[in-house]
């Protein structure tokens, strides 16, 4: 499931774009009528989409792109004649008035990339800390020294054990330290 947040400066359009998203299916976490408000509901939220008008009361879409915090995607509605003259790099972009079924299927292709991008990222391996990598080498020292292994070795040793036990790699150099040092 996306975060969706609708921006849109009358709250009657907000409502009924929102209403017309939950009949197909999708889930709109907040519904606002300016961009700041938008913006601090995106705050909350790691990713998402965000649904807007050329203009809210407190900025231009262009402001609201700028300040759109990573992860978010922004879907622009405006009339035919606003869209030509608007810098759309890097924004979908729908023209007014809508037709429910370019609504729907622009969504739900935004939501589609969001979810690749998702399982992509879950896909990556993590990042450890400096401690977390000093945790390690001090564990491959620890083996290398009283087992006699090269560094490739207590390596793939950490790694196997990890493995087996089904513990990340600093976990298992923690078990290492805790069974040798005693």
């Amino acid at each position: 499931m996306i975060h969706i947040i609708v921006v849109l400066p009358k709250p009657e359009d907000a409502k009924g774009i929102r209403n017309l998203l939950s009949k197909n299916g999708f889930h709109v976490d907040s519904v606002c009528s300016t961009g700041a408000l938008a913006l601090s509901r995106m705050d909350e939220l790691n990713d998402g989409l965000l649904i807007c008008s050329y203009r809210m009361p407190d900025m231009l879409y262009s402001d609201l792109h700028a300040c759109l915090p990573k992860g978010f995607e922004m879907l622009l509605l405006a009339s035919a004649n606003v869209l030509q003259e608007c810098d759309c790099r890097g924004i979908m972009s729908l023209s007014m008035p809508l037709k429910v079924y370019d609504l729907i299927n622009t969504v739900n292709m935004m939501a589609q990339t969001i979810e690749r991008r998702r399982r992509k990222a879950r896909q990556l391996p993590k990042e450890r800390s400096a401690a977390e990598e000093t945790t390690i080498k001090e564990a491959k020292k620890l083996l290398m020294s009283r087992n006699h292994m090269s560094e490739e070795e207590a390596h793939r040793y950490l790694q196997k054990c990890s493995m087996d036990s089904g513990t990340n790699m600093v976990e298992t150099a923690q078990m290492v330290f805790a069974m040798m040092r005693t």
